[in-house]
């Protein structure tokens, strides 16, 4: 992409499974957009963005077992830089340049 001004790179793991959707590869590099265009105005990219980019560019099986009702499905655990995305504001939270997102299953067959 272009220069860090206009794009981020998001370093992305998948655990417990879900790497297994993911072209069975546990870290990803992604590039996205700094700004999300909205009309005429921008505004800061931000985990909902990613997870959205994430289904489109990056999954390749079964979308169902990553994604419910426009987010994560209930049972994966989100992390950013380390901490829990609930004390984050979830997917609002706006991303920076080298950001870690982890996303990791806690649903286990049985």
């Amino acid at each position: 992409m272009a220069n860090s001004e206009t794009s981020l790179t998001i370093r992305v793991e998948f655990g417990g499974g879900l790497e297994l959707l993911f072209s069975n590869q546990r870290s990803h590099k992604v590039n996205i957009p700094a700004t999300i265009s909205k009309d005429s105005a921008g505004k800061p990219t931000d985990v909902d963005y990613l997870i959205h980019h994430l289904r489109d560019n990056l999954l390749k099986e079964r979308e169902e077992l990553f994604m419910e009702k426009d987010t994560v499905r209930p049972g994966i655990l989100v992390l950013i830089n380390d901490t829990d995305w609930e004390l984050e504001g979830e997917g609002d939270y706006v991303l920076q340049n080298n950001d870690g997102v982890v996303f990791i299953s806690t649903l286990h067959g049985g």
